[in-house]
């Protein structure tokens, strides 16, 4: 748990921020500046105005009094647009500056972190999001993820790392989480050990984690990222923001470099620190009440529970949205929230009888696979933005929904706005990544396309560049595709292997497309 002396010093940080704030506003100092001061709050300016916040929930867990908070909150503002993003925070938009300052303390005195959320700092800890109730998983993961939040949230004050660290936990082989591309990740074995990767990354020059620990011990969590800690400060790049990732490491000390590297400074750990207690401290002791199923539900591993999957449309939560799942919750007991990287909400431990009203109140998300799809906030939200993210998926969807395809068909599509890769379209079997591309002269719009990136575990890769479509033409690109899919009734994933000529060849007519669309 992380302690009130630390919650009230962090308070006491915000008035840095709020002055530094004033001065932005002011016009005292530059966008890029005020970035640089701002991020460690996980607070950004938007591109053309107001503010978003960055709210960390360790694990994706959201408790039934946080969830009444941000209800109460989105009353008193509103909150008109929140993210769910891909570390499983949410990201709340269109905030004015003195929003954002209160909105930052209160949080802070609900337990809600918002210090780190941004720049060169640990970022939220995830964990899968049905951990502890999946009938599949080796153990529950969630405990170890908030153990390690609680530690890096304790060292914030005195980290000086190159840049952000990113630290997974996953509890089965589908590997929501990517914890084996990430800075570092854990991923659990059938005997109740963690295989340890590290150095890993998606974005700019992507990489596999190295895995450089077969059977971690999970009551030792505490000491391998402070294993991580000793091994980024020790050789990261400080000068060169370009290369100071930690995946950058692979270059300069090599995988076997790394991994003794790595192991020496977890001996150095076990040395000088105490492994931080492990809590388990989510268990419920409701009994079910009948047995139910359905598109959205899914048996937990506790006899008579459920989950329910509530995926809003590019991860985005709107005013009413939040408005009706808080009073559909306020009268169920004992469940809670989960948030998953792929933008999904997981309402868990519900009995039959409590389902339907859940199905009810989240009917307006996603209706299958593909409109479950994942996207960033891009433009014209995001500073670094080249894409319209969210503008393309929901034309993208809209498209498809004509057609009538089968569920299953056309995969779950990642789209980032930029190289930046916020929404992993390299770790999916299509992925779309924001840039621009010259037709006839004219520089229009565009996105990369990516292939055969997988999380799931054994296989997991990153997806490989196959071309590049103009934006205005990628929906009906994914219609054609479908068609061509829908012949061989199979889906995406298995028809691509056998198709893959076929598929570049559509990449190509649909570039060419484009020209005559102009």
């Amino acid at each position: 748990m992380i302690s009130e002396e630390l919650i009230q010093q962090f308070v006491k940080e915000t008035e840095l921020f709020e002055e530094r704030l004033r001065a932005f506003e002011a016009g005292e100092i530059d966008r890029k500046t005020f970035k640089g001061i701002s991020g460690r709050f996980g607070c950004y300016a938007q591109r053309e105005k107001n503010y978003m916040l960055r709210l960390r929930f360790p694990g994706g867990r959201i408790s039934k009094e946080h969830l009444a908070f941000l209800g109460e909150k989105t009353r008193e503002y509103p909150l008109e647009l929140m993210k769910i993003t891909t570390c499983q925070t949410i990201q709340v938009h269109n905030l004015s500056a003195s929003q954002v300052v209160s909105l930052m303390r209160e949080a802070l005195q609900k337990g809600i972190i918002t210090i780190g959320g941004g720049g060169d700092n640990p970022r939220n800890v995830m964990s899968s999001p049905l951990s502890g109730a999946d009938s599949q998983e080796a153990f529950d993961v969630l405990p170890y993820a908030e153990t390690v939040s609680d530690y890096l949230i304790s060292r914030m004050t005195e980290l000086h790392l190159p840049r952000k660290l990113k630290v997974a936990f996953s509890n089965t082989e589908e590997n929501t989480t990517h914890a084996n591309m990430r800075d570092l990740g854990f991923t659990t074995n059938p005997e109740g050990t963690f295989s340890v990767y590290c150095a890993g990354g998606l974005g700019p020059n992507p990489k596999m984690g190295v895995l450089v620990e077969k059977n971690g011990k999970p009551q030792e969590v505490s000491l391998y990222v402070s294993a991580m800690i000793r091994l980024f400060t020790k050789y990261g790049d400080y000068k060169n923001r370009g290369k100071s990732r930690s995946r950058y490491l692979q270059d300069t000390l090599g995988e076997e470099g790394i991994k003794k590297e790595y192991l020496c400074c977890l001996e150095e750990a076990r040395k000088e620190e105490i492994p931080w207690p492990v809590f388990y401290s989510h268990s419920t002791l409701k009994s079910g009440d009948g047995e139910i199923e359905g598109s959205r539900i899914f048996p937990q591993k506790q006899p008579g529970l459920y989950a329910v999957s509530y995926h809003p449309i590019g991860g985005c939560l709107t005013q009413k949205n939040l408005m009706v799942l808080c009073e559909v919750l306020r009268n169920i007991p004992d469940t809670e929230l989960r948030l998953s990287p792929d933008g999904t909400i997981y309402i868990l431990h519900l009995t039959a009888k409590e389902v339907p009203r859940i199905l009810e109140a989240t009917g307006s998300g996603g209706e299958n696979l593909f409109e479950t799809s994942t996207s960033c906030i891009g433009v014209p939200i995001c500073q670094r933005g080249i894409g319209c993210s969210q503008w393309l998926l929901a034309h993208c969807i809209e498209r498809v929904r004509k057609e009538n395809f089968p569920d299953g068909l056309l995969p779950r599509i990642h789209i980032s706005g930029c190289p930046s890769g916020c929404g992993t379209h390299q770790a999916a079997s299509l992925g779309f990544m924001g840039c621009r591309k010259k037709v006839e002269g004219e520089t229009l719009p565009a996105f990369r396309l990516f292939i055969n990136g997988q999380a799931k575990k054994p296989g997991s890769r990153i997806g490989e560049e196959a071309g590049i479509l103009p934006e205005e033409v990628i929906p009906e690109f994914l219609v054609e595709l479908g068609r061509d899919i829908q012949k061989s009734h199979k889906s995406f994933e298995e028809w691509l292997p056998e198709n893959k000529d076929r598929f570049l060849e559509l990449v190509r007519e649909f570039e060419g497309a484009a020209k005559l669309i102009r």
